[in-house]
């Protein structure tokens, strides 16, 4: 579980909160089922069904919170932050206390995921952090009902998806403001754009969550942006096109998908799944759901190539592989090496072919462009890391 512990107002339009991850190790049985389920949710857009997928629902591999303040005085929760879901909400373990600062809106709230979900009623209410910056009017869903977060100390979710997200998730309003919409229009940032860091897991377990910009001190090269893809239903969340090589070969041609800080692996459409690990002999492991290779196949492993835009992101040998010192986390064997591009569960051309998650993201830093609709990527000091 990772705990944020904001930074405060930068003075610069931006606002920074550093986070620590943590990784969950009992209760979690085939990493790439548990990813294919979040993704299988999203999916659900096509039937019309709003099935907004938050990381803990169905990827309990990490978690990454922030503890946030909501009312005037504030109660403290500690609340998920995740890209891949819009709506703020509190309520699933500590109860929402009313304050001076409340307000019932009249209007219910349903937010409903692939293993979870709540229900309950819309407040307009005052969201804090720790250093003194917040959020005067800001939807909050309160829950009356949820289920997906039992047990788990988490008491909602912190959502910084797109605002397309929150569509019919409230009987009042077709959408709701997000927390980037609300903190933009309350002049605290200077743009509606966010900043994630990630730092390999194996190398400190931290990263970085900059609203209004990035932090140009952890690049080290200039961000190059790609527009949102028009192709559906990514382009209902942090979606963009691009191609996958491995070898300097194409296994996935051109094609929409999303980038995800609530995926833990890198999630491929099958039939490039099938061309990549037949390029790396890889043989699936049943216990953990990915593809597990021996110690000469790791040594010949090739660059995994994605090419986004006019830019191309290279994983090293090393970067595709767990974490071997984490094998026991994911209840595999502490001498194998596992890879960590697995199968999406559909065939390419179905409108979301690839996911690029967690463990391509502790490589390039993101930023996600709600002002101008796109998203950027650059390297970092750990994008060669060989730490796994």
């Amino acid at each position: 579980m990772v705990h944020a512990s904001p930074a405060g107002p930068s003075g610069t339009g931006k606002v920074t909160v550093n986070f620590s991850a943590k990784l969950k190790t009992a209760g979690v049985t085939n990493i790439a089922e548990v990813d294919r389920a979040r993704i299988r949710a999203f999916r659900e857009e096509n039937l019309g069904k709003r099935d907004v997928q938050p990381l803990v629902a169905t990827n309990a591999q990490m978690a990454y919170t922030a503890q946030v303040g909501v009312g005037d005085p504030a109660t403290e929760y500690t609340l998920l932050i995740d890209t891949g879901s819009s709506n703020t909400w509190v309520g699933a373990c500590r109860p929402y206390t009313r304050t001076s600062s409340s307000h019932r809106t009249g209007s219910s709230v349903a937010v409903t995921y692939g293993s979870g979900g709540f229900s309950g009623y819309e407040y307009i209410d005052t969201i804090s952090f720790e250093n003194g910056f917040s959020i005067k009017e800001q939807s909050i869903g309160v829950a009356d009902q949820s289920h997906g977060l039992a047990d788990s100390g988490i008491d909602g979710i912190l959502g910084i998806g797109p605002k397309d997200l929150t569509r019919g998730t409230t009987s009042n309003a077709d959408y709701v403001s997000t927390v980037v919409d609300n903190l933009y229009s309350e002049g605290t940032i200077s743009s509606a754009v966010v900043g994630v860091y990630f730092i390999p897991i194996s190398d400190s377990s931290s990263g970085q969550l900059t609203f209004g910009g990035y932090d140009s001190s952890v690049i080290t090269t200039p961000v190059n942006y790609v527009p949102i893809t028009n192709t559906f239903p990514s382009s209902g969340f942090w979606g963009i096109d691009q191609s996958i090589s491995y070898d300097e070969k194409e296994i996935l041609p051109t094609s929409a998908g999303i980038v995800d800080t609530g995926t833990t692996l890198i999630l491929i459409a099958t039939d490039a799944f099938q061309t990549y690990q037949a390029a790396t002999g890889g043989i699936l492991d049943q216990e953990t759901g990915l593809l597990t290779i021996t110690q000469e196949q790791y040594d010949n492993l090739k660059p995994l190539s994605f090419i986004i835009g006019k830019k191309r992101y290279d994983l090293s040998a090393n970067a595709q592989i767990w974490p071997r010192s984490l094998n026991s986390a994911l209840g595999g064997s502490g001498d194998a090496i596992y890879l960590v591009v697995s199968d999406i569960g559909t065939s390419s051309g179905c409108g979301l072919d690839f996911v690029d998650g967690y463990t391509f993201l502790e490589r390039y830093y993101s930023v996600y462009d709600t002002s101008n609709d796109r998203v950027g990527f650059a390297s970092t000091a750990y994008t060669k890391s060989a730490s796994n």
